[in-house]
């Protein structure tokens, strides 16, 4: 109910511009502009160290300037219609894993339900079935299957090293009851809102495949700059901490 409250507020107070604070708009046409234009760069990112199981990984944006500030008032801020624009990079992200194929099956990293429970809505999956929308609308079959979920509570990832991370999400995730049947020999793209050590989507790619679906990719909107920073194929260098 938060994020139907949200979504009704925004429509009669007023708001700023999400990617300049620009007043009087969620999203000004400048920064759409951006973002669309970011979103026109997907690339493959790889995190170092690389976790195991890690499939290969498309991002659609740098995780910078208008795509970081959309990206955190879509998530913190329950800017619900955000999801639209963003679900438009991922979408690009999808293409870059699969240019030209079709159709995709797309599963999202789940949220922690406290995080779900707090922001009144689940940011990944609602980026998702945008993202799924745009695919369709350009002729290519495209449908979110939200299968994936926590079994036992995990630790904010934000502030952990890659080696953290790991452990955070070891066994963390499962696919639900009978719900596996529906992956059993289906192509799966696995999307989340950024990446950074790897490790979250490793777990969720661990968890589908055991299920017998077949990951052939992970697309997340947004990847940090560094990874786009050198040509042929990306890295994001991260501590192992101790």
């Amino acid at each position: 109910m938060q994020g139907v409250w949200r979504e009704l507020a925004g429509l009669v107070l007023p708001v700023d511009c999400a990617g300049c604070g620009r007043p009087r708009t969620e999203l000004c046409a400048e920064c759409r502009r951006a973002l669309a234009r970011d979103g026109c760069g997907a690339r493959r990112v790889r995190p170092w160290p690389s976790p195991a199981g890690l499939p290969r990984v498309w991002a659609g944006a740098p995780y910078a300037d208008e795509v970081r500030a959309v990206l955190l008032a879509h998530k913190e801020r329950g800017a619900l219609r955000l999801a639209g624009p963003l679900g438009e990079v991922l979408a690009g992200a999808v293409r870059g894993l699969r240019p030209g194929g079709g159709p995709h099956l797309l599963v999202p990293v789940p949220s922690a339900r406290r995080a779900v429970a707090g922001r009144g809505h689940d940011p990944v999956r609602r980026t998702a079935l945008a993202a799924a929308r745009e695919l369709r609308r350009s002729g290519v079959g495209a449908r979110v299957l939200a299968v994936v979920r926590q079994r036992r509570a995990v630790s904010d990832q934000a502030g952990l090293s890659a080696r953290q991370r790991l452990a955070n999400v070891a066994g963390a995730l499962e696919v639900r009851g009978a719900a596996g049947r529906l992956l059993t020999g289906r192509s799966v793209v696995l999307v989340d809102d950024l990446v950074t050590t790897g490790a979250t989507l490793a777990e969720a790619s661990r968890v589908v495949t055991a299920a017998g679906g077949r990951v052939i990719g992970a697309a997340v909107v947004a990847a940090p700059r560094s990874a786009f920073a050198v040509g042929g194929e990306a890295t994001v260098r991260l501590p192992h901490g101790p």
